[in-house]
């Protein structure tokens, strides 16, 4: 039986909208480490919950995690990634942003609210840079193991001390609670129609990425058994 879990992988894709390609001034490699690098390997839980949502899409242009009205540098639809590098050769038109939100924003969104459906909880799932990059509030920080968010309220607070509890036993290590991540967009914006929390593992090599899918797989199954 899966899992009544609703999981998303918003930051995995490494895809270049074929809107802007021929405005794109990243490489490859800028436009996975400005990505969730290894997240479509930690989370592929396709077929192991009841409802799955991810893209392609790179966040460097793209960033469902951010809210459609956020037009900073590091907002919605980007103008440098998190390490500074400029994404465009030259600034994109208001055409081009509104397809962006059009074909790529709006639709995640959309599949979150609809596959909401028969699900307990929801989980935002990410990889964390181990050292945090020169955007981040926590420039240049070492970064913890694991991470687990709620915003301070996406979701009751036993069942986020569980989920803690859970991953926490099954690597084998601390789990931060909201810090250096407090939550982001996701699970605000959609915490009115299911409870959410993010979760984010280091890209540090503590263990290989097999293991860490399997114990976060692990983590979610206990969750399950001892909440349902």
């Amino acid at each position: 039986m899966n899992l009544p879990l609703l999981i998303s992988v918003p930051h995995g894709g490494v895809r270049i909208p074929p809107e802007v390609e021929s405005l794109n001034a990243l490489t490859l490699e800028q436009i996975i480490e400005d990505s969730d690098e290894a997240a479509t390997d930690i989370y592929p839980f396709r077929g192991a919950v009841t409802a799955f949502v991810a893209t392609d899409i790179a966040r460097a242009y793209v960033d469902v995690n951010r809210a459609e009205t956020d037009r900073g540098k590091d907002g919605v639809v980007k103008t440098h990634t998190i390490y500074e590098v400029p994404i465009y050769r030259q600034p994109l038109q208001i055409k081009h942003i509104h397809m962006l939100l059009t074909r790529y924003y709006r639709p995640y969104h959309s599949k979150l609210t609809l596959l909401s459906g028969g699900v307990k909880l929801g989980i935002d799932c990410h990889t964390m840079a181990a050292l945090a990059p020169p955007m981040s509030a926590d420039a240049k920080s070492k970064r913890p193991s694991i991470c687990l968010s709620c915003a301070d309220g996406t979701c009751p607070k036993d069942w986020f001390d569980l989920m803690a509890e859970c991953l926490a036993g099954s690597f084998g290590c601390e789990v931060s609670l909201n810090d250096p991540f407090k939550g982001g967009h996701i699970i605000r914006h959609h915490a009115t129609e299911l409870p959410w929390m993010q979760l984010e593992l280091s890209r540090a090599e503590f263990t290989g990425l097999a293991e860490k899918r399997a114990r976060v797989l692990q983590a979610f199954k206990e969750w399950c058994e001892n909440v349902i």
